[in-house]
């Protein structure tokens, strides 16, 4: 989680400079998770500036609408009645000629915040490539920020630390609840966490698995989660239960993403079979999960060994085949998947 932690590290470093009113000439934000680059454009955008200034120094303007050269029109412009003024581009990747503002960035001016947010794809081309003489202006002129997408084992942690800042704590089971929901999309979650935040009572404040299946509408009791820890239990009948709902409301319950979620739950144990340091701290650490489910993993180890973890992960690869007609003609996913848990169950 290195990258990610050297993201949430930035970005914090970077609010409590500006919350210091410590600004930059450029501010380069760029990567494929927009939830940080759309908080500190929308920090600069809400606060910098009084609102008498914004009316003349502030510009907010999009891509699309825009190419390198209006961009350094608007930046080298001078603030009216104000120290500052500021411009911010959004959706920037889609600019015209963008490289081109080296030609500013060789000299910004110290009177205009330049905020350029500029989102890559998450599917790993580096749109910013094209753009290493910009990205190296940025970094000693100013402000570069890289926005890391989170993977979905993350987004726990994040979630307790989020939540951390408001003075509000939360269940384990319940963040773990919350990522099946959602996934890894920090906006939708930041959203969801800030409603949870408002409704709690009082004189609470810590969140539940009650509070998610109240107010988000996920049950507590029939997800993806409880299916995996129900089969690290080899509890068949509650997996079964389980099944049986998820048949009943395939749109809410993709096979796709439940066999994704039985495989990397038996990867994880696979893993702890060949761990050499197995204190609590260091399972965690190893295995991407909050150490409040480290028990469970451990007493899944000694139900299933490595060999039969190594066997499932094959039989999981076959109905994965099969969920998508390969050697299957008839049988739906409802019916796969309750032959899938038998066979992790009860199979040899």
């Amino acid at each position: 989680m290195a990258k990610q932690s050297q993201t949430v590290e930035s970005f914090q470093n970077i609010l409590q400079e500006l919350k210091n009113k410590i600004y930059k000439p450029i501010y380069f934000l760029t990567g494929d998770e927009p939830y940080f680059i759309d908080k500190i454009a929308e920090y600069i955008e809400d606060n910098v500036l009084s609102s008498s200034e914004k009316a003349f120094n502030q510009t907010v303007v999009y891509g699309r609408d825009v190419s390198a050269a209006d961009i350094i029109g608007s930046a080298r412009r001078f603030p009216m009645m104000s120290n500052y003024q500021v411009v911010i581009v959004k959706e920037a990747q889609n600019a015209r000629n963008l490289s081109d503002l080296e030609i500013y960035l060789k000299a910004p001016l110290n009177s205009t915040i330049l905020v350029i947010c500029h989102k890559t794809a998450s599917d790993g081309k580096k749109s910013s490539d094209k753009l290493s003489g910009v990205v190296k202006l940025a970094k000693q002129k100013g402000v570069y920020f890289e926005s890391k997408k989170f993977y979905d084992y993350q987004i726990p942690d994040w979630i307790i630390g989020y939540l951390k800042d408001k003075g509000i704590k939360i269940d384990p089971m319940a963040a773990n609840l919350l990522t099946e929901f959602v996934g890894n999309d920090l906006c939708r979650l930041a959203h969801e966490l800030d409603k949870l935040a408002i409704i709690l009572p009082a004189d609470s404040k810590q969140i539940q698995a009650a509070d998610i299946e109240r107010n988000i509408g996920i049950s507590r009791d029939f997800n993806r989660f409880e299916l995996t820890k129900a089969l690290g239990e080899m509890n068949f009948a509650r997996a079964m239960r389980i099944a049986d709902h998820f048949a009943r409301n395939p749109n809410a319950n993709p096979f796709v993403l439940t066999i994704t979620a039985i495989y990397q739950y038996f990867i994880k144990i696979l893993k702890y079979h060949f761990l050499a340091d197995k204190s609590k701290a260091s399972v965690a650490k190893e295995l991407g999960v909050n150490e409040f489910f480290v028990a469970e993993y451990e007493r899944a180890a000694k139900r299933y060994s490595a060999a039969r973890c190594v066997s499932i992960i094959h039989l999981l690869s076959e109905y994965d085949m099969r969920s998508k007609g390969v050697n299957n003609n008839s049988t739906d996913h409802g019916e796969l998947l309750r032959e899938l848990i038998y066979l992790i169950v009860y199979g040899k």
